[in-house]
């Protein structure tokens, strides 16, 4: 690619404050190299982010997506510090209902990249066919990934009980023994899961 090439790029972060708020990392840092970036997510969200600098505001702006009511979620909630966990599942069932405006946006504003969060498995079917290129950019460092280890552990039976997360996994085979959970992190961490676990199976069920 040509490197003094201006790309469109619209940043699509999950609805935490934990993730809209590296996504506006990564808008500033491309901004800075020229890009012009648009940044989409729901009202409520975007007013909490940090006031742009002036040099920035031509590269970088907002794009506000009202966020549709779900049956379930309480009135006015847009992020997940709004809701304790066990309502989460209907915030990603509003966020799905993002894709719609999104699919507009995506179709009448020439954007070239997509970067987008874990949550919206969706995406790739809309915005591959309008020639979107996607890119997953993941909040979560390395270390976190090695520990949870790779698909085949996730998918089988080598982890199940919280304590099994309380040793060094079997695949870190380098010297240490501070990569582990503590037994009430991981308890908390399977409450978590569980309530993803359901977002997912919620989500993907009510979807059209």
């Amino acid at each position: 690619m040509d490197r003094t090439e201006r790309l469109h790029i619209a940043m699509f972060p999950w609805l935490a404050y934990g993730h809209t708020m590296p996504f506006l990392q990564v808008s500033k840092f491309l901004a800075q190299k020229g890009h012009r970036i648009s940044y989409i997510s729901t009202p409520k969200n975007i007013s909490r982010l940090p006031k742009l600098p002036p040099h920035l505001s031509s590269n970088l702006s907002f794009v506000e997506f009202s966020l549709p009511h779900v049956h379930g979620l309480p009135p006015g909630v847009e992020s997940t510090s709004e809701v304790p966990i066990d309502k989460v599942p209907y915030l990603k069932r509003a966020y799905d209902k993002l894709r719609d405006p999104l699919t507009d946006f995506l179709k009448n504003s020439n954007v070239n990249w997509i970067i987008h969060d874990f949550a919206p498995y969706w995406l790739p079917g809309i915005a591959a066919p309008l020639g979107v290129n996607l890119v997953f950019f993941s909040i979560f460092n390395a270390s976190t990934f090695a520990f949870f280890g790779p698909p085949s552990a996730l998918l089988g039976d080598r982890r199940k009980r919280p304590e099994d997360f309380t040793v060094v996994p079997e695949w870190i085979d380098y010297p240490c023994n501070n990569i582990a959970l503590k037994l009430h992190e991981m308890v908390n961490h399977q409450v978590t899961n569980s309530a993803w676990m359901t977002t997912c199976l919620i989500s993907n069920g009510w979807d059209d």
